[in-house]
């Protein structure tokens, strides 16, 4: 009996790779870097990968510095994310980090990141007394890891937290300790 696991994929030539590149960048937006890795999996080929990503580029449909400013748009607007969050995710996505530092930069700029931490401690704890909450170290220590997880910096942060827990700015000797 063969194993299912073991089937290699089909390799594809010039033109199937090309209408797989199309087909991939319908189902949502990429970054270069990222549909070249796609493109390298699926190539018979490789060398004719620059050569398809040069014509996407061309007709408009490969813009690394329209992905990355629509995406730390996205992230800011929609889910309310600090900037090194989206910073991350971008490098993720494969943008050149020069690309996603000036888009981030572009979308974070003017923007209160206190009162971004405000709201996104209001979303994220609606349904309990963020005073009383936080009294407890574990949960002011936990609220502080979301909110650097989430993208904020570590002085807005603790600065935001004080307001709600006198232990606050203990967080501060947590964050300047060397991590493991």
């Amino acid at each position: 009996m063969a194993l299912r696991n073991s089937r290699q994929p089909k390799l594809l030539d010039a033109v199937a790779l090309e209408a797989y590149a199309f087909r991939v960048l319908q189902g949502r937006g990429m970054s270069i870097g990222e549909l070249r890795e796609k493109l390298k999996r699926k190539a018979a080929n490789t060398a004719e990968i620059d050569t398809i990503l040069s014509k996407l580029k061309q007709y408009g449909f490969l813009d690394d510095r329209k992905f990355a400013d629509a995406m730390s748009a996205s992230r800011k607007e929609n889910r309310g994310l600090g900037k090194a969050r989206v910073l991350r995710e971008l490098r993720q996505h494969r943008v050149a980090p020069g690309v996603a530092q000036d888009s981030v930069e572009a979308a974070y700029e003017g923007v209160d990141e206190v009162g971004m931490i405000e709201a996104f401690l209001e979303r994220k704890f609606r349904s309990v007394d963020l005073a009383k909450y936080l009294t407890d170290e574990k949960n002011l220590s936990s609220a502080f890891r979301k909110l650097r997880y989430s993208g904020f910096s570590a002085g807005n942060s603790i600065r935001v937290l004080k307001r709600y827990a006198e232990r606050a700015g203990e967080l501060e000797d947590e964050e300047s300790e060397p991590e493991a």
